[in-house]
């Protein structure tokens, strides 16, 4: 197959990640200040962007933060900011989030004059980032990337590995039946998109778990011809449990956000393999609007 959007949007991440960090500087009063109380909210890949951001932020002692999906947000707990990430600002859940929430929001999104918008608070737009394809790719790194700096990360590791993350050969993995993505820490929400990328885009089985919960049942899938794959932070001992299983163990010394994007290349290399259309996957479009 020929190349495809969504072939140079996941190689123009390096690029978007690095317009991210530029922007954080210049959006702070936008996004979450430290100590505040807060909730990130998304739908499908953005949850798992919310997930991560979430986590991470905690992670560095800036205060309590949740990630829930849009649909599921507790209405009646308060948070001194709520974070909405839309790609296209057209997801219903999230537009009728932002039309409901008592107290400060912010919508993160690629597309400046979206409904969205409206009922934003304040608005952080990655117009940069926007896609063709219908799988996301750059524009859930780029949010990533900008939060991660915005939090106080240094991304110029992160991006180093990006440029070597498109190197890297994904052809030689796409003969096998199954794949489980593993992580810990604010690498889970990555795995979990990592899976979402290999459904979406290849019609493939793909799982994802937290590492350390991954010997409590899953492991039983584990068997030749199968991918077990971590972003980040495996637990000692596990790649030897999975070798014993027979499954392949994949992992790759790069930041957990360039790890995603040897991922991403993986689901649409095992969708071209499989004959099928990685921009427009089976049932599935930009937005999901609800009459």
């Amino acid at each position: 197959m020929s190349r495809t959007f969504v072939d140079d949007e996941i190689a123009s991440q390096p690029r978007t990640w690095s317009e991210a960090v530029q922007l954080a500087s210049t959006v702070a009063g936008a996004l979450p200040a430290a100590g505040e109380r807060v909730a990130f909210v998304g739908c499908g890949t953005s949850w798992f962007v919310a997930m991560a951001v979430a986590v991470r932020r905690e992670e560095l002692g800036l205060g309590e933060s949740d990630a829930f999906a849009a649909s599921e947000f507790p209405t009646g707990r308060r948070y001194d900011r709520v974070v909405a990430i839309s790609r296209s600002g057209t997801t219903t859940e999230i537009v009728e989030l932002l039309s409901q929430v008592d107290g400060p929001t912010t919508l993160i999104t690629a597309v400046a004059d979206s409904p969205a918008t409206a009922p934003a608070d304040d608005v952080v737009v990655l117009d940069f980032a926007d896609e063709q394809s219908v799988v996301q790719t750059r524009f859930a790194t780029s949010v990533v990337a900008m939060l991660r700096s915005s939090f106080g990360d240094d991304l110029d590791g992160a991006i180093a590995d990006a440029r070597i993350a498109l190197d890297i050969d994904v052809d030689a993995l796409v003969a096998v039946d199954q794949c489980t993505f593993l992580a810990t820490g604010w690498a889970v929400g990555l795995a979990y998109e990592a899976a979402l990328k290999t459904r979406e885009a290849a019609q493939a089985w793909a799982e994802s778990y937290p590492a350390m919960d991954y010997r409590h049942g899953p492991i039983s899938i584990a068997q030749p011809g199968r991918l077990v794959w971590s972003l980040g932070g495996t637990p000692a001992g596990l790649e030897a449990e999975v070798a014993a299983t027979g499954a392949t163990f994949v992992e790759h010394d790069l930041d957990p956000l360039a790890r995603l994007v040897v991922a991403q290349r993986f689901a649409v290399a095992l969708s071209k393999a499989k004959g099928l259309d990685p921009d427009h996957p089976r049932s599935l479009t930009r937005s999901v609007i609800l009459a």
